[in-house]
């Protein structure tokens, strides 16, 4: 069997394009890989592109021949919308292999550990406060009683836990994001008042998370970490780029910290696990690729700390994430978005099997589900 074709493909989905990857092969076994990013889509498709003369003509089975061949040809620029090129293109290939051998993909590597995975709502409110039209039949999110309702959803319909980011209800509702990344009182008080309205909502049986991405400075973070501990949250997540600043927020409070979903690759991640910088650690599977997240995974075991996937795009990516959570030993729990582009769901030939706020695992062949391209094409990005 030969490679034969390597195609970037992007779809609508929103405020960014979900950014997929097909390989074809000269015996009809066709693989996908997502490497959705935020703002880099085009970057991505020619990072593709770049590699596709390389993998031409070469066996799809040889998974991490190919993977370390495509990290030599961007050896002089590691990390970055290259490592996630290279991690669209490397799941593409477990998914032929898979396919090729008639099994999902989690029994290449020993079948897996559980049949069920707890999931989180992700983003939760935080696509109805950003892309309201594109949520017409839900309440919009203008007052706190809104949140409130919207806490009484997550419950009604299963899940044990949601993640939210800074949301400002009003009339025109907005996620918070700040240029300077200085924090006054008004804010931590709409922090406050937001996770207050949450805990209400859902009672003290459902886990939070506050998402505050790279909003802040350390000084920032720690304020934020202390005005939140009354709402035993499951964790804070904080994005910063540098292990020591990490670990002077994480020792400030009693709120444990989740980090590193911005990270690439074991050497990347290693100063922060070395330093037990963070209770938590996100890995990306659609930015580092299925076999280095699970040697992430296995790193961030060996200084005790529980992982948890990165997965805020497409279902292809859930399925994916969910073949790595069936496989890690060290696993928290799964990070799912409910709220999406209406389309979505149209997208791929299957949806996740989501009941009672777990995800039971694929069992048919690769990973599981297939793109519709017919669809896709019906939604082009650039819009």
């Amino acid at each position: 069997m030969k490679i034969t074709k390597v195609t970037p493909i992007f779809c609508d989905a929103g405020w960014r394009a979900f950014t997929f990857v097909k390989v074809e092969t000269d015996e009809g076994l066709v693989g996908y890989g997502e490497c959705t990013d935020n703002r880099s889509s085009f970057g991505l498709g020619g990072c593709i592109r770049d590699l596709e003369p390389r993998l031409i003509g070469q066996n799809p089975m040889a998974v991490e021949k190919l993977y370390w061949e495509m990290c030599q040809h961007f050896q002089q620029n590691p990390g970055g919308i290259a490592q996630k090129a290279i991690a669209g293109i490397e799941i593409a290939l477990w998914d032929i292999k898979a396919k090729a051998l008639n099994v999902p993909l989690y029994e290449l590597f020993g079948g897996p550990l559980w049949d069920k995975i707890r999931v989180y709502w992700s983003h939760c409110g935080t696509y109805r406060a950003r892309n309201p039209e594109l949520f017409t039949t839900k309440p919009p999110l203008k007052t706190l009683d809104d949140i409130a309702e919207l806490g009484r959803e997550v419950v009604a319909r299963g899940y044990t836990a949601l993640k939210t980011n800074i949301i400002i209800p009003g009339e025109r509702p907005r996620m918070f994001r700040t240029f300077d990344q200085n924090i006054d009182h008004s804010l931590l008080k709409a922090i406050d008042r937001l996770l207050s309205t949450f805990r209400k909502a859902v009672g003290d049986e459902v886990d939070i998370c506050l998402d505050l991405n790279f909003n802040f400075k350390t000084e920032g973070f720690i304020q934020v970490a202390r005005a939140v501990e009354p709402y035993n949250l499951m964790w804070l997540e904080v994005d910063i780029y540098e292990p020591e600043a990490l670990l002077q927020i994480k020792q400030s409070t009693k709120v444990p910290i989740c980090s590193a979903e911005n990270m690439y690759t074991m050497k990347g991640y290693q100063p922060y696990l070395e330093k037990h910088a963070m209770d938590f650690c996100m890995i990306d599977l659609p930015w580092n690729g299925f076999s280095e997240s699970r040697r992430i995974a296995a790193l961030a075991d060996m200084y005790e700390i529980m992982v948890a996937p990165h997965n805020y795009y497409s279902h292809l990516s859930t399925f994916i994430s969910a073949h790595f959570c069936a496989l890690v030993p060290n696993l928290k729990i799964m990070e799912t978005d409910v709220d999406s582009v209406p389309w979505r769901d149209d997208i791929t030939t299957e949806l996740p099997d989501i009941r009672d706020g777990y995800l039971y695992l694929p069992k048919k062949p690769g990973i599981g589900v297939e793109l519709n391209e017919k669809e896709i094409a019906k939604h082009p990005w650039p819009k």
